[in-house]
């Protein structure tokens, strides 16, 4: 009942920032000088405060993740607060999930990434749809998910397509009784 939804939105969350999913190493080809390291007790306080989750830790990484998270830091402090009270929501999702969960939220940002930018865009609007549903549209859309089995319903996510999931857009055709 809850795969539906909790798909489309980890798919979409895909672009955003994930702290598991950094990676220590600059891009391939990436030449910029070696960045100097910075302890933990050279940071600013707004940065220390900022970066506190990561303080018992910081000053075991390489001067290049530091600098990732130094410029993260400096992006978080430019966004609205509405913005950070999502992200602060998607941590928090992340880590009460349990590891299976994040095995297959990490596929499903695979998934999204595999897609072409066409498919992105289709599968936006497939989700856009889908939180304006009517309540009673929703439910009907739970109702049918609820009448699968198991099998059907990993098969119908492992093939998901854009509009798959969701009714016609408003428009496309005329409304049932």
């Amino acid at each position: 009942m809850r795969r539906v939804p909790f798909v489309l939105a980890m798919l979409l969350a895909a672009g955003a920032p994930l702290g598991a999913v950094a990676q220590d190493r600059p891009p391939p080809g990436a030449d910029a000088p070696m960045p100097a390291p910075r302890p933990w007790s050279a940071l600013t306080a707004d940065e220390k405060d900022i970066l506190s989750p990561l303080a018992r830790d910081w000053d075991t990484f390489p001067p290049q993740r530091q600098s990732r998270m130094l410029d993260k830091a400096q992006r978080w402090r430019g966004l609205p607060p509405e913005r950070r009270a999502e992200i602060r929501d998607r941590i928090a999702r992340w880590q009460q999930m349990t590891p299976q969960e994040r095995d297959e939220a990490r596929r499903n940002r695979q998934k999204f990434q595999d897609l072409t930018p066409e498919q992105r865009a289709r599968l936006h609007d497939a989700f856009e749809r889908f939180r304006t549903l009517t309540p009673q549209q929703r439910d009907a859309l739970v109702d049918k998910w609820r009448d699968l089995t198991p099998e059907q319903r990993r098969d119908a996510v492992d093939h998901l397509g854009p509009n798959d999931a969701l009714p016609p857009p408003p428009g496309d055709h005329p409304p049932r009784p």
